[in-house]
């Protein structure tokens, strides 16, 4: 069967151009491939034969630097030189992803924009889908060519469309990047290409990574494995064999040129757990994505994911002191979401802390109290409780009212 699928791959790729993730200029005559030989294919099996490693010293990668960590916590789970300053190539897309996602989502743009390929965009060397001064694609269209093709020209002109310019983009992605706390972090350009001074760690592509994957609708491109444009003419395969191979995979980005190596940022989720494994400086392809996969398999292997409610049955009304109301009711403010090992489960507890009574006034919503969770007796974390409803100040006047209604209605 591998054969057969490692056949029906490599003629697929000779059907129309490719344009694969790279740092030199391709002639648009040009097809670039990679052969899935049964050797690579058995790297990416969804039917996992060996056992994960069970502790982090059990794997070996390929990698100058690396990082696995869970997206909704941000807990590392493992790390190798994780705040070298590093050329991440086309990972470097993430933040240029994340920033058209923002805009998208805040109205900024919309996927049915229609975007012009300036001189500029054009003139980028790499991946690329060969866009023309003058050729107009919709923000959808050059999102796709850019999750799923690295497409250099099809970033840039994304970029100049949010910012006007490559340069005022580029400031926004360092903006951006401050404020996610990315502290080993530089761009230059938007698109990855080897400049001086653009340089990004591992943990904080995995902060980026893990940001850019609250936008739910970008699964929708980086999931993708092959599509075309130009009404078929233009035909696009994901650099990012995960994707295909690798299961619960849902992007995110690869990277490669000269400087940097092969570089990659894979996202998955299996079970409510969400992942997301970064490998940069990679010595090839093949082995950038099975340091990848040991990662995940780690993750995914050795921890779960659980949100924590407070269940009702747990809470009580609250007595009011100097109030115009004897009790409040009492409601947890959202859940808490840890990350734990396999198995422990059964050794989170719920512990809930509320005073006998409060002072007025109290407002709705009003932090009274908190849900301590504990893992075996640690605190993990807590949940705010709060007021249900409002209790205002018993006043003088506000007595001589109420007695006054009261003996009105007797």
């Amino acid at each position: 069967m591998k054969k057969i699928l490692c056949v029906i791959s490599a003629l697929s790729l000779f059907c129309v151009p490719v344009f694969a993730d790279g740092s030199a200029t391709q002639p648009q005559s040009s097809i670039v491939t990679e052969y899935y030989t049964d050797d690579y294919l058995s790297d990416f099996s969804a039917d996992d034969t060996l056992a994960a490693a069970t502790s982090p010293g059990e794997m070996e990668l390929d990698a100058k630097s690396a990082i696995l960590m869970d997206q909704m916590t941000g807990k590392v789970l493992y790390e190798l030189n994780a705040d070298d300053r590093l050329p991440p190539a086309s990972v470097t897309k993430v933040m240029s992803l994340l920033l058209i996602a923002e805009a998208i989502d805040s109205g900024k743009i919309k996927l049915d924009d229609t975007v012009t390929c300036s001189e500029h965009a054009m003139s980028k060397g790499g991946s690329q889908i060969w866009l023309e001064v003058g050729e107009t694609m919709t923000v959808d269209q050059l999102l796709k060519a850019t999750a799923v093709g690295s497409a250099n020209d099809a970033t840039t002109a994304l970029a100049e469309h949010v910012a006007g310019s490559e340069e005022g983009f580029v400031a926004r992605m360092n903006e951006r990047a401050a404020e996610l706390g990315m502290k080993n972090t530089n761009f230059v350009n938007c698109t990855g290409l080897d400049a001086d001074n653009h340089y990004t760690s591992a943990r904080d592509i995995a902060i980026m990574s893990s940001e850019l994957m609250k936008h739910e609708f970008i699964q929708d491109y980086t999931t993708i494995w092959m599509d075309t444009l130009r009404g078929g003419q233009t035909q696009l395969v994901n650099t990012n064999k995960l994707v295909r191979f690798y299961q619960g995979a849902t992007g995110l980005k690869t990277g490669t040129t000269d400087k940097a190596g092969h570089c990659l940022s894979a996202t998955a989720t299996r079970d409510g757990l969400n992942l997301v494994a970064v490998v940069l400086g990679s010595s090839t392809g093949k082995s950038r994505f099975a340091s990848a996969k040991k990662l995940l398999d780690y993750g995914f292997a050795n921890f779960e994911s659980k949100i924590i409610a407070v269940a009702d049955d747990l809470l009580h009304d609250v007595n009011v002191t100097g109030g115009t109301v004897k009790k409040i009711g009492v409601e947890p403010n959202g859940t808490l979401g840890v990350l734990i090992n396999k198995g422990d489960a059964e050794n989170i507890k719920t512990e809930i802390k509320l005073p006998d009574s409060v002072e007025a006034p109290i407002t709705a919503g009003d932090t009274v109290g908190h849900a301590v969770i504990s893992l075996s007796g640690d605190e993990i974390g807590q949940i705010d409780l709060i007021a249900t409803q409002t209790a205002e100040k018993m006043t003088y006047w506000r007595g001589v009212v109420r007695l006054a209604m009261a003996l009105f209605k007797a």
